[in-house]
């Protein structure tokens, strides 16, 4: 029997707007229709979809909103203004909603709704292919909040989640591949987070911005797809002390699943995965680290990234399609993990961080 998995970090409805995918649909037919299409590189190569997700029994995930504002360049679309921006979510927030509309997903937005979708997807006598995949709603990277009553906004309706900064330069935070800290701005939206109890999301902070966030955030935190900088020393992945500190902090880590995040020699758009041998176990390597500094495995998780603007040329060569998650019990129970570990990797550790963020 398949177990439940909470996938921490899809950029779901970024594909549905900006790349046009209809997720609703089969993954054979959504790659077939794009088969003529160059404008990005992963054009037939994607990896999610809603029934590949109900396939990989991911009953839950954490879904994104985001938008960015000029100068970045590490999104397909960089906009003008903070209120381009913000439009942009609204239009993904509205592809959330007419997927609730349809019954494919459904909105999680507190304990008992979390609970709920628990127990539909543990309930074996209802086949998984005709459940709604539940999902919390993440804004990654801040750029599109105008200002911060536009935080107060999003929180009403349904935003649980959130992190400051993306790639590159921020509005309120700077984020990966740059240096410095956050932003005055940034500091004044992490005490609005905290009246809010929003989650805060550490990935994709700068270093310095990972130690302001760690020292003056007092609600809840994770990093919700984050490798071990030990085995890919870049500033995106995290240190052994920043991994104690969210050890600390009673933190969750979500491991992903982009290739350059899990092996140094891969360098996107140029390597090929089949070539340099980058496998699914290669994540438990980056895992096992982090039990090893924890003593225990209650602070990983899954936080794929699958369809972050990648699809099967940049994730392991054994993964066709996010159902393939799945594999990884069998790697683990492999490498000596106990079936609670598995459960606890697979969805136990994110459960119970939610529960401990929601129960005010």
């Amino acid at each position: 029997m398949t177990r439940l998995i909470i996938d921490a970090h899809l950029d779901l409805a970024m594909n549905a707007m900006e790349w046009n995918r209809d997720l609703s649909r089969p993954l054979d037919e959504i790659r077939n229709g794009e088969l003529n299409l160059h404008d990005r590189p992963d054009r037939g190569k994607g990896t999610v979809c809603l029934p590949e997700l109900r396939k990989g029994k991911v009953g839950i995930v954490v879904a994104t909103q985001l938008a960015r504002v000029r100068p970045s360049s590490y999104t397909p679309t960089a906009w003008n203004s903070p209120q381009q921006a913000w439009a942009m979510t609204q239009a993904q927030l509205s592809w959330y909603r007419e997927m609730e509309t349809l019954g494919e997903m459904v909105q999680i937005v507190d304990l008992a709704g979390l609970e709920k979708q628990v127990e539909l997807w543990n309930d074996g006598q209802q086949a998984d292919e005709g459940k709604p995949v539940g999902y919390i709603l993440s804004l990654e990277g801040a750029d599109s909040l105008v200002d911060i009553d536009y935080l107060y906004r999003a929180h009403s309706y349904g935003l649980r989640a959130m992190g400051l900064s993306h790639f590159g330069p921020g509005r309120y935070a700077d984020g990966t591949k740059t240096a410095g800290r956050i932003h005055p701005q940034g500091l004044e939206l992490m005490k609005a987070m905290g009246e809010l109890n929003l989650i805060l999301d550490v990935t994709h902070l700068t270093d310095e911005g990972f130690d302001q966030a760690l020292d003056l955030y007092e609600g809840p935190i994770w990093a919700s797809h984050h490798n071990v900088r030990k085995f890919v020393p870049n500033q995106r992945q995290l240190t052994d002390v920043q991994i104690k500190k969210l050890i600390g902090r009673g933190a969750v880590i979500g491991g992903m699943l982009d290739c350059w995040a899990m092996d140094i020699r891969f360098i996107d758009t140029v390597s090929d995965p089949w070539q340099l041998d980058i496998r699914l176990e290669q994540l438990v390597d980056h895992w096992d680290h982090i039990c090893q500094l924890a003593g225990n495995p209650h602070h990983i998780g899954i936080g794929s990234d699958l369809d972050g603007i990648f699809g099967t040329e940049q994730s392991p060569w054994d993964l066709n399609s996010i159902a393939d998650l799945q594999k990884f019990e069998a790697i683990l129970q492999r490498r000596g993990y106990s079936e609670s570990d598995i459960d606890h990797i697979f969805h136990g550790n994110w459960l119970r961080f939610l529960r401990n963020a929601w129960k005010k």
